[in-house]
């Protein structure tokens, strides 16, 4: 019982402490709690009061924001005010410049017909001298030198527009008649030719170098594309030379073409290969500059086909060379002598008969090719330049001479030739008389109106429409000046906005026979351009319009071509063409001509137009199907429906049309169409190794800055042949993928280019890369050779920038000879652009230039390199001149002018030319006296080493003329820019147009070897077409060689009375009326008068061309007596031609009636003024009728004494005369005879009359 009660003792007791310890730690708990609740009402009171404060802040921020709010949107509400302030004051300043500028030019033109009436009165007055009234000058009476302003066909005409010796007036040299019907005996010329230089005059060189093309093209037809082409013909035997000639002779040949800016390229097939089609070499002998066949003893009958293309069809004459190796005891075949008899009693080639060996007969074919490229092909002297540095010589120095200092680039105006001619080629014109109509009306609306937007599709037919437009208008409207520019592919040349300005700029200039200093600064550029469009505008008797093709694809249009938004002159007009999704938004607003898909009957004429040039005839049922799938924008595209045909037309009779068209209608749009068509000519070639060319050839076009030429791709690849690029090209030509353009192979259109990208390039940069890299690699080595050409400066910078190799791009531009190429060029924008990539500023370019020519000048040695060391400086003064760059050019310009006087002489030209920069610098520096100085000394070594008359003259005479005007000396000035102008005056109609005279050249060349041959009337014809063109050059001495040739040879062949004798005996009479020996003149018109009388009808044109002229010199010489029935016969002559009451007639009896008042017989003028006055009337020439009847009256008071009333009656002619010309607009009339014929009171009356009148 105790142990029990001790237990629960102890339990209880453990209980006790148990509750003790909770009890304790509860009031632990309780106290801790207690003081937390505390804590968070303190907080939570803390916590009220931060949040009473936040709100008070927010409030304060909401009053804040809302006063904020307001104050931004009266900001705006006042900014859309201001912007709408703005535009009204934007539209009105626009308008007052539009009104100020109308105005400007209204009050021009009246200035200028007031300077122009001052200085007819000025000229009047000088006449009215000693004698009271003195209209009449002996040295301007029966004129037969070039005094006559032209005026351009169509265009409307003076009082007497005729040639020097090609009509004759019925009054006198202020008198003249406005003869709107000509007879056949009206010609132009004094030179009697048959052909296409009929009807010439001398000093109207527009005429003359249009009717030269007519019969010949802008370009040579022996040079296609700026590539002279060889095409050889050989056989198994003759192959050794031609191995030895392409490997030996061809790469200087292409050295000699490459130093004049020409592509050379070699073709051989293979003789015997039956794969190459007949086509493809029927093309590549059409292309060929030269055709060269090389025989032995036998003649595959393979080849005779295309020997009798080459050689026999050779309807363009171009060179034609027969090698022919012969073997002593052995006879060549048949065929080979036939052959050969053929084409030598054709007289259409020249013979190489060779009994050597095989390298010496490869030699003497590289002589002959070489002179026949330099003699026929390019038309130039026979200079040795194998030798000389590629980098010395300058391509555009001809230009540059002509232009002063501007810098011209001749492949860019070629290129634009080329794609104006290719743009123009379809003979499909695709309904476009509704769209030329609304050209026409834009030219005729009156001024001033916006340019107007010709807008389509890619491949909408717009350069099609604009180059057929061009054409029309130059055949309707040749006094209207037409400039054109197509832009290519964009980041190309043909589409940097500086290039174009400058060069349209340039044709401006050329226009306008104005040569000033012109900026190569781009931005100076665009500011100028409106200005000299100006200039011209008011100069310019005709319309002038402007026409840029795709000009959305330049960068940036709207910022380089602001010149569009500004009112135009009152007689411009332009037209530009882009496509709709690319037309920038500012120029939507402008007049639209919207090409519309073709219709259904234009995708049908399309089609079958390419179908029937390859005999192929389309079912019904597949027209049907293609007129089905033609429905749609895509499928209605003039690109899209040529490349279907084209495709058709392909398969041709021997393929499946149906399994074709149907892989066509799965292509919707153009550029699916190019792929098929790409893959169609893949499937064509046979061996993977042609594929891959295909392949590389279209990357390395596509990946290029302008294009790649075929000499170029066989030097990328050797393992290309000839005959396997003449097969792609062909192919690839044509469907349409790829075009020609200055010797350089490129897409033809933009669609062709992006398919290629997509079929070989999905792989992006890194494939575009490695192509490029490939071309820089070609043209690196290029350079390290020393062969610096145009393509090397064009491309290889340019590749450098788009793989953004600064490094390599900063080394190329150290090149001197590619910066002087590029510089020399014109391209200075380009140059300017890719040293700003670099990263230099105007002073470390120049700098660093100067540095590098400090080095090269170590390396001189002899006189050659010094002189090319001489134009490197006086390059490098000229660009630093351009960039403003005045104390650092200094240096460049001295240095080059004291290398030219040690290795040249003093008083070499090329002295002067640096004399002239300098002073040019000095000029811009505002150091006149040191430029005046230079200037003198530049002007008087320039006469002395190319005569008073020369156009280097005129360029310093220009130029010492500006510096006299930044003078104040204004009337120094004057006389020197006079001098000029006549100068250039005389210059132009010697040379005329530069294309003009280098064809004219040419032309004479190739004449001169056609002569070398037996006696035949041909060859006299020739002789007399040789004389002719060097009596258009004004070459008289050799003119007069060639016309005596004629003549011999014709008397020879034809006997002395034949026509064809009269024509050579009237020309070198003409040639000595020219040279003033009139007794000879007269003694050889005599002769051919004689000839003619008996040979032709009475009537006959050529007749009444010699009388004209044979009255006219007898005239001239005093004759008088003799020339009236050479009058009499030429009244007799009209009126056989044109009856009795046609115009011409009235004026040939007004001309034999002044010649009666010369004679002092007046009595028997009278009833010829009767009579020509009644034809008159009948025919309403109301001037005339005026004219005639005071001319009456005139001689009626003359007969009675009544000198007072004579004097007033010819006054108040000259009043109508006046009045006359400005109604009808034209410009002053000439104060020249046209021809001789004059009539003046002082030469028909008495020679004093006047002045015993007074003595009275």
């Amino acid at each position: 019982g105790a142990s029990f009660k001790s237990t629960a003792s102890v339990q209880e007791l453990e209980c006790v402490a148990e509750y003790e310890r909770l009890k304790k730690e509860y009031e632990i708990f309780r106290v801790s709690k207690n003081n937390e609740v505390a804590s968070m009402v303190k907080k939570e009171a803390k916590l009220d009061r931060e949040n009473k404060r936040l709100r008070a802040e927010l409030q304060a921020l909401q009053k804040t924001y809302q006063k904020i709010l307001r104050e931004k949107e009266s900001a705006l509400e006042a900014k859309y005010q201001a912007m709408e302030r703005a535009a009204t004051f934007e539209h009105d300043r626009d308008k007052v410049k539009r009104q100020f500028k109308i105005f400007r030019e209204t009050k021009e033109n009246e200035i200028q017909d007031l300077l122009r009436a001052k200085r007819e009165l000025e000229a009047k007055l000088q006449r009215l001298q000693a004698q009271g009234i003195q209209v009449f000058d002996p040295e301007e009476s029966d004129s037969d030198d070039n005094c006559t302003d032209v005026t351009a066909t169509g265009a409307q005409s003076e009082y007497w527009n005729g040639g020097a010796l090609g009509s004759e007036p019925s009054m006198g040299s202020m008198m003249q008649l406005q003869q709107s019907f000509r007879g056949p005996e009206f010609a132009h010329s004094s030179i009697d030719v048959e052909g296409p230089f009929a009807n010439i005059n001398r000093d109207d060189w527009d005429a003359a170098v249009a009717s030269l093309l007519q019969v010949t093209p802008l370009f040579s037809r022996s040079l296609w594309s700026n590539t002279v082409r060889c095409f050889i013909i050989s056989t198994d035997e003759t192959q050794p030379e031609v191995d030895i000639f392409v490997g030996s002779y061809s790469p200087k040949l292409q050295r000699i073409c490459e130093t004049m800016g020409y592509f050379f390229q070699v073709v051989n097939f293979p003789a015997g290969n039956e794969r190459l089609l007949k086509d493809v070499r029927k093309w590549e002998i059409e292309k060929s500059s030269l055709v060269i066949l090389l025989l032995h003893l036998t003649l595959p009958s393979c080849l005779l086909e295309d020997c009798e293309e080459a050689f026999l069809r050779n309807s363009e004459e171009k060179p034609r060379l027969i090698y022919h190796r012969k073997e002593d005891g052995r006879v060549s075949s048949v065929s080979v002598q036939q052959l050969i008899e053929q084409i030598s009693y054709m007289n259409k080639a020249k013979m190489i008969d060779h009994t050597g060996g095989v390298e010496e007969g490869a030699y003497e074919i590289y002589n002959c090719v070489e002179k026949i490229i330099k003699q026929d092909v390019l038309g130039c002297e026979m200079t040795e330049l194998e030798g000389k540095d590629l980098g010395n010589k300058e391509e555009s120095t001809a230009p540059e001479e002509d232009f002063g200092d501007v810098l011209w680039d001749a492949h860019d105006e070629q290129e634009q030739m080329e794609a104006f001619q290719q743009a123009s080629n379809s003979t499909c014109e695709l309904g476009f008389e509704k769209y030329f109509e609304r050209l026409n009306d834009l030219v005729a609306a009156p001024a001033p109106i916006p340019p107007l937007l010709v807008s389509g599709g890619p491949g909408s037919g717009k350069s099609l429409l604009l180059s057929k437009w061009i054409q029309l208008q130059q055949k309707h409207s040749p006094n209207t000046l037409i400039l054109y520019h197509f832009v290519g592919r964009p980041m190309s040349t043909s589409s940097e906005s500086a290039l174009i300005i400058k060069r349209l700029t340039l044709k401006l200039m050329q226009h306008s026979w104005l040569v000033s200093p012109l900026t190569l600064d781009p931005a100076k550029l665009l500011e100028e351009f409106p200005r000299w469009l100006e200039k011209l505008s008011a100069r310019h008797q005709g319309s002038i319009i402007i026409i840029i093709d795709s000009i959305d694809q330049i960068q940036q249009a709207e910022k380089h071509m602001k010149w569009l938004i500004d009112p135009l002159p009152v007689n411009v007009r332009v037209i530009v063409s882009v496509n709709v999704e690319t037309c920038p938004q500012a120029w939507r607003l402008w007049p639209t001509l919207h090409l519309d898909p073709l219709n259904s009957k234009d995708v049908k004429s399309l089609i079958s137009a390419e179908c029937n040039s390859a005999n192929v005839k389309l079912t019904k049922e597949q027209e049907k199907k293609l007129e089905r799938h033609c429905r749609s924008a895509t499928t209605c595209n003039a690109l899209y429906v040529t490349l279907l045909g084209k495709t058709i037309a392909c398969v041709g009779n021997t393929g499946n049309i149906d399994e074709t068209l149907q892989q066509c209608f799965q292509c919707q749009d153009t550029v699916s169409l190019y792929r098929l068509v790409l893959r169609s000519i893949q499937e064509s070639l046979q061996s993977d190794k042609e594929k891959g060319l295909l392949r590389e050839i279209l990357c390395v076009i596509g990946v290029s800055h302008n294009g790649v030429s075929e000499s170029e791709l066989m030097e990328l690849y050797p393992e290309l042949s000839s005959a396997v690029l003449a097969l792609l090209v062909h192919s690839l030509h044509k469907m349409c993928l790829l075009t020609y353009g200055c010797g350089l192979l490129k897409f033809q259109h933009l669609q062709a280019w992006e398919m290629v990208r997509l079929e070989y390039m999905e792989e992006g940069e890194n494939v575009i890369s490695a192509y490029r890299q490939k071309l820089v690699e070609y043209f690196t080595m290029q350079l390290s050779q020393d062969r610096v050409t145009w393509r090397s400066a064009d491309e290889l910078p340019w590749l450098f920038q788009q793989q953004g190799d600064k490094q390599k791009l900063h080394k190329c531009l150290l090149n001197l000879f590619v910066s002087q190429n590029l510089y020399k060029r014109g391209h200075f924008a380009e140059l300017l652009s890719y040293w700003q990539l670099v990263g230099k500023d105007k002073s470390s370019m120049a700098a660093e230039y100067f540095d590098s020519l400090k080095e090269y000048e170590k390396s001189c040695e002899g006189e050659e390199s010094m002189i090319c060391l001489a134009d490197l400086y006086e390059t490098l003064g000229r660009f630093l001149k351009d960039l403003g760059l005045l104390g650092q050019a200094v240096a460049p310009l001295q240095r080059s002018l004291e290398i030219r006087e040690t290795a040249l002489d003093p008083d070499h030209p090329r002295v002067a030319q640096s004399l002239h920069q300098l002073a040019g610098v000095y000029v811009q520096w505002k150091k006149f006296g040191n430029a005046e100085q230079l200037y003198k000394q530049a002007l008087e070594i320039s006469e002395n080493a190319y005569g008073a008359e020369h156009p280097r003259v005129a360029h310093e005479l220009d130029a010492l003329a500006t510096l006299y005007q930044k003078q104040n000396k204004y009337e120094q000035a004057e006389q020197l820019r006079k001098k000029s102008f006549k100068i250039r005056q005389k210059a132009a109609r010697r040379k005329g147009s530069l294309c003009g005279f280098a064809l004219l050249r040419q032309r004479a060349l190739q004449l001169e070897e056609l002569t070398l041959g037996k006696d035949t009337p041909d060859n006299a014809r020739t002789l007399n077409e040789l004389g002719v063109l060097y009596y258009l050059q004004n070459n008289l001495e050799t003119a007069e060689l060639f016309l005596k040739r004629s003549l011999e040879m014709r008397e020879r062949v034809l006997g002395h009375d034949h026509p064809d004798c009269a024509q050579s005996l009237n020309n070198l009479a003409a040639l000595y009326n020219e040279k003033k020996h009139y007794d000879k003149a007269e003694e050889l018109y005599e002769k051919a008068l004689d000839i003619r009388r008996r040979a032709l009808a009475p009537d006959h044109p050529s007749l009444a061309y010699t009388v004209k002229h044979l009255a006219v010199l007898y005239k001239k010489m005093g004759k008088l007596d003799k020339a009236v029935p050479l009058y009499e016969l030429a009244v007799e002559i009209r009126q056989k031609s044109f009856g009795p009451k046609h115009p011409s007639v009235a004026t040939a009896l007004v001309n034999l009636a002044v010649l009666y008042c010369q004679m002092k017989k007046q009595i028997e003028a009278l009833p010829l003024y009767e009579r020509a006055l009644k034809i008159y009337e009948d025919s309403f020439e109301t001037c005339f009728i005026c004219l005639l009847q005071l001319c009456f009256t005139l001689l009626q008071s003359y007969e009675g004494g009544d000198f007072e009333k004579a004097a007033e009656l010819y006054k108040r002619a000259m009043e109508i005369k006046e009045a006359e010309t400005l109604l009808i607009g034209g410009k002053a009339t000439s104060r020249h005879s046209s021809s001789g014929d004059t009539f003046s009171l002082k030469s028909a009356l008495s020679p004093n009359i006047f002045l015993e009148h007074g003595q009275r």
